[in-house]
């Protein structure tokens, strides 16, 4: 299958250019799945530790609104995370739409950040803890939401559920970019996993850029298959998912716990 990933600026959804782009790109490129960034259709709204009620529900009716328009764009499904209000909980929830079926929830992120640029823990709440794969189309596949990366026994937890892919959406600065792709081969080996991941680059807040650096990652050894930079900011590859399903039995995936 085909897959894709990108790194867009904070403020793409301000016109069409960048959706326009991506309407082209992926009509070329045959894609079968694109991977967008963390919460993706509205501003970064955790740069203040002050939260404001009416950004945060700004955020999830812009969410709503493109969330509809992704039937516009020439491919058959879609990751990304999404803000929402759930029984009283602000949550990041990782989605997956199908041109078949809409909408289907699959996480909620749950380790959270509390710094300048990513007050995250003070704007939403964490999720259930689950970190349940969800099966699409044949394929298995399991969210890590940004920061949940870097609990690498969670990657072991979705080894056990035999995922094919790992999605990753982020929001990550600049400052960080050489951890992330490691971060991200090593989240791919402990799965036995294709780790895809796209980004926001450009301004955040002052002094702190976003990183960019959108990822395909194979499951075997966690070998990079291609990155976006801001020339290439949008990246398709045919990826075998009868990989991931090899590197299940092969070092380290088959040792027992």
């Amino acid at each position: 299958m085909k897959v894709t990933v990108c790194e867009l600026p904070d403020n793409w959804t301000q016109d069409d250019t960048f959706w326009n782009a991506l309407i082209h790109h992926l009509a070329s490129a045959k894609s079968d799945l694109l991977v967008l960034p963390e919460m993706p259709f509205y501003s970064w709204i955790t740069r203040s530790e002050n939260i404001d009620f009416a950004v945060w529900d700004k955020s999830v009716s812009a969410h709503d609104v493109w969330i509809e328009r992704l039937e516009e764009l020439p491919v058959p499904m879609v990751a990304l995370s999404r803000p929402v209000t759930l029984d009283e909980c602000r949550l990041n929830q990782g989605i997956i739409w199908t041109r078949k079926d809409g909408v289907l929830p699959c996480h909620e992120k749950y380790y959270l950040p509390d710094e300048p640029g990513y007050f995250e823990a003070a704007w939403y709440h964490r999720g259930n803890g689950r970190f349940q794969a969800a099966r699409v189309d044949g394929m298995t596949i399991g969210f890590m939401i940004c920061t949940d990366l870097w609990f690498t026994d969670r990657a072991r937890e979705y080894k056990t559920q035999q995922v094919d892919i790992l999605i990753c959406p982020r929001a990550t600065p600049a400052s960080t970019h050489d951890i992330w792709v490691p971060g991200g081969r090593a989240a791919a080996i402990v799965a036995g996993a294709f780790c895809l991941s796209s980004n926001f680059n450009g301004p955040n807040v002052p002094g702190e850029d976003f990183g960019g650096t959108g990822w395909i990652i194979e499951p075997e050894r966690g070998a990079v298959q291609g990155l976006t930079d801001p020339q290439q900011w949008i990246l398709t590859r045919d990826i075998d998912l009868s990989q991931a399903r090899a590197a299940k039995q092969t070092y380290p995936r088959y040792v027992k716990e």
